[in-house]
């Protein structure tokens, strides 16, 4: 009994003290009956039971995309992509990014030297003369193979080029069953609407469905894109024979083939014009996320620009179409755009950081 009696008592002495502590603690703690928000101050609350307001969202429960970058193994082509992942990798789990996996879609039909230093899969070029000497119709065909045949973990697919430079971590664009594209001034449907009929019938809706985007960036669901991309791949080639359509779209033919499968399976776009700039027309980066360099850029030494002129100093991806551009390129001058000194920047730190650069 004596032992009972001291452990019974023990027990009643430690609840008391821990029913004190409570009071005590309580006390100095103001009740509170609303919830968190502008003007209520939690900071008084002791920090070790406080429950974190901003926690980040686990990278499992993202709306993760899938970046692909249809390429061929010309020095060309390879030189930029091999620049384009340097940087998807530095931003891939940046804040707010939604950036999942990534694939360079290799449309040569046989793998090169770089396997092991981007993931690649391989696709079947087009017959021998079906790509008319367009060598981008390969592109659709490329993306129809990958998505038969490759295990896509992410829900959405990003779209995106060799050319393209990640500036920062990009996010999941794309809401609502809508994909996010970049709104090109030169893709004119309603310009072209007479041609356009041929391949998006009266029937179909209005020519107005049909965004002014191309298939590059575009951020869209990856069962929506199993869909579009052989109708993709099928106006491509449509229109390559059609003369009117050839001549009317030119070098972006490709381009209104993606819009125009878009709009036939009911895939509309939201426009993002801060998805991507172009520099040198883009004079800032802002909010940005993509720099697309397909422009040269060319300024006198004063910070003028010379464009349509080779400047004094300049940077054209054209400049180097048999040999990669050399390390620590030559910065422009005083004067020239944020976008075009940043674009400079982000290309001699990735050639300075990548292996065998040149070899």
């Amino acid at each position: 009994m004596g032992l009972s009696n001291f452990i019974y008592t023990l027990l009643i002495t430690f609840s008391v003290a821990l029913i004190t502590y409570n009071v005590i603690i309580s006390a100095n703690v103001p009740l509170r009956l609303d919830f968190p928000g502008p003007g209520n101050d939690l900071s008084s609350i002791d920090p070790i039971i406080k429950m974190p307001m901003n926690r980040a969202v686990p990278r499992s429960q993202r709306r993760l995309f899938h970046t692909a970058v249809t390429a061929s193994d010309s020095v060309y082509n390879t030189w930029q992509v091999r620049i384009m992942y340097y940087w998807f990798k530095k931003h891939q789990n940046g804040p707010n990014s939604d950036m999942g996996g990534f694939t360079r879609i290799l449309h040569n039909g046989k793998p090169d030297k770089y396997m092991d230093e981007m993931p690649t899969f391989v696709a079947q070029p087009l017959p021998a003369g079906m790509d008319q000497g367009y060598i981008v119709l390969n592109r659709p065909w490329a993306f129809v193979q990958w998505l038969q045949q490759a295990n896509i973990k992410e829900d959405y697919i990003l779209m995106s080029e060799p050319d393209h430079v990640i500036v920062r971590p990009i996010p999941n664009l794309a809401k609502g069953g809508l994909g996010a594209a970049f709104p090109f001034f030169y893709i004119e449907p309603k310009k072209y609407e007479s041609t356009l009929r041929k391949f998006y019938l009266e029937e179909e809706g209005p020519i107005t469905n049909i965004d002014p985007i191309g298939n590059s960036p575009v951020i869209v669901g990856k069962e929506a894109l199993k869909k579009i991309a052989p109708t993709w791949m099928n106006v491509s080639l449509a229109m390559k024979k059609d003369p009117e359509a050839d001549k009317a779209f030119g070098w972006v033919l490709e381009m209104y083939a993606y819009a125009v499968a878009s709009a036939h399976h009911g895939v509309a776009n939201i426009l993002r014009k801060d998805f991507m700039l172009q520099p040198p027309w883009d004079l800032e980066i802002g909010e940005k996320f993509i720099i697309h360099y397909t422009y040269g850029c060319d300024y006198d030494m004063q910070g003028k620009s010379t464009y349509g002129k080779i400047g004094e100093w300049r940077f054209d991806k054209r400049s180097f179409t048999d040999t990669v551009p050399p390390r620590n390129l030559t910065m422009p001058p005083p004067g020239v755009p944020e976008s075009v000194v940043t674009l400079v920047k982000m290309v001699n730190e990735a050639t300075a950081n990548l292996p065998n650069w040149g070899s």
